[in-house]
Parts: structure tokens; sequence; C-alpha cells
């Protein structure tokens, strides 16, 4: 049956649609089409596990700093540790409440008020061993992606690693502390995942599949 013109422009559609769809949750979806390897789409990103609290284990993916800062599993060497809130969130003082439970631990930091480079710069001041920064504003246009943190082009720099949380991801983790009144996560950071399936990676169940 020799198919109509109707029907090879519909067929046309579906498939174009198709394609928009995987662009679209490429970034941030880890569920992908079989024939993919994990390799493929971790790229150059970080991933970490949260051990404790148990409402928020699961695996979360990390953006590294593109160029400031060291790198975990390089620099920040602990097979676990603990990712503290800072207080106050932004970070764009070193004079944090909190600084001694920062001392040795990753600072959990929200984007904005200063560059990404400052907010690294003053965790690293009173003993942070990394940074990782998240957008905490859900009305953002960038809530649902990942941000490339850029150096600020002054002629500083920190030798802690640095990396970008997914919005969504952040603001649970610091409202689910919160919620328990406890004052960190215990974390595994970084996980090596070349081996995992991409539809065996434990990703949080709020985000989208």
């Amino acid at each position: 049956m020799v198919p109509t013109v109707a029907s090879i422009v519909t067929i046309s559609l579906f498939c174009w649609l198709s394609l928009i769809g995987l662009t679209k949750s490429g970034a941030n979806n880890l569920h992908m089409y079989d024939g993919i390897r994990t390799h493929d789409i971790i790229a150059g990103d970080v991933f970490f596990e949260i051990l404790d609290p148990p409402e928020l284990e699961y695996t979360y993916r990390l953006r590294p700093a593109k160029d400031f800062g060291g790198s975990f599993g390089t620099t920040y060497k602990a097979t676990s540790g603990k990712l503290v809130p800072a207080i106050p969130a932004d970070a764009c003082s070193a004079r944090f409440e909190n600084a001694e439970q920062l001392v040795g631990n990753i600072a959990l930091v929200e984007r904005g008020d200063c560059s990404f480079l400052t907010k690294a710069i003053n965790v690293e001041a009173v003993g942070g061993a990394a940074v990782i920064i998240t957008e905490i504003d859900a009305e953002s246009d960038d809530y649902d992606y990942y941000i490339e943190m850029v150096h600020d082009s002054t002629d500083r720099d920190t030798d802690i690693p640095a990396a970008f949380l997914l919005g969504k991801n952040g603001l649970i983790i610091r409202r689910t502390l919160s919620k328990l009144k406890q004052p960190y996560a215990v974390v595994n950071i970084p996980v090596n995942l070349t081996f995992v399936q991409p539809h065996e990676i434990n990703q949080p169940p709020w985000l989208q599949w």
C-alpha cells in the first residue's frame, strides 16, 4: 500500500515532536532509552549520594565550576562527609553563624547577591572543604537548569571544589533538613556511576523522568 501525503506528514510531525521532547528533557533527565551509556550522559558532571537522613537518600547530579576551584575526588578526597546548609545562605560574607560546622565539610549555599567565586572564597576562608551552590528561587528562569559557574574575572581564586546543584534538589534538601531540625546531611561524594545503567540510578522522585 502506497502511503498518502497526509500519512507521511503525520509520521514526520510525530518524529519531529519526539525529537523535541528528547532535546528538552536531556539536560536534567537521567532516564534515557536503551543503547545510551551512562558515560554519555555524565559528561563532565559529578554525582553524590545522601546517606542520611533517609528522606533524602538519593543520587544527585552536580555541574562543577567551569574555570575555578578544585575538583571532587582530587582536591576533596573524603569518602563521606557532611553537607551543611550555610547560615547566612548566600555566603556573600565569611561571617557565618555556623562557621564551626562548616570546617572540613561541604557548604550548601544559595545563588545570588555576589559571584560564585566569592561564595567559594568565603567558605574556604572559614575552613570549608567544598561548596555546592543552588538556585533557591522557584520563580527564576534558571530554577530547572544547571548553571555554568564561571570565574568573576577578578584576580582571586579558590582551591576548594565548587559545583552547581539543580534548584529543586537544593530547595528540598534545605527544607527537609530544616523540618527534621538536622544541621547537615551525610553524603558520599563523588559517586562512580560509570558501570551503572541509566535506569538504575537512584534519582530523586520529585524530578521529571
